[in-house]
């Protein structure tokens, strides 16, 4: 039987990630999805917040993510944000995507996105 999925998406954030002098000065903004794989059903069973992740909870980590230490890359910054994902027990496995849509590139273009797969040894 697959997992079930919590799903995140569209969650900003300002940080300073970049390899550019800039970028870590001005900062801009970043967008994460996070898909996370558990089991809900004992959360739903139960009706118990404490069986399942609160995603709210996991929004504020995340942000705090984003918004603290720079990172030169946002495969780093993706598997930061990973690593808050798997540290509940109930998620086995997470697909996170980091969005920088204003990356310093001087040609029209909609988005970059890094997306990373990560799940429990």
């Amino acid at each position: 039987m697959s997992p079930d999925r919590i799903a995140l998406k569209g969650l900003r954030a300002r940080g300073r990630h970049g390899v550019l002098p800039a970028e870590r000065e001005l900062g801009q903004e970043f967008v994460v999805d996070a898909t996370l794989f558990l089991d809900t059903a004992p959360a739903a069973a139960g009706d118990d917040l404490t069986k399942t992740v609160h995603y709210g909870e996991l929004a504020e980590a995340l942000v705090e993510v984003v918004e603290g230490e720079p990172v030169a890359l946002i495969e780093t910054l993706a598997q930061r944000l990973a690593d808050v994902c798997l540290a509940s027990e109930l998620v086995r496995k997470v697909e996170v995507s980091v969005h920088k849509p204003a990356a310093p590139i001087p040609l029209p273009f909609d988005d970059v996105v890094v997306t990373i797969e990560r799940s429990r040894v």
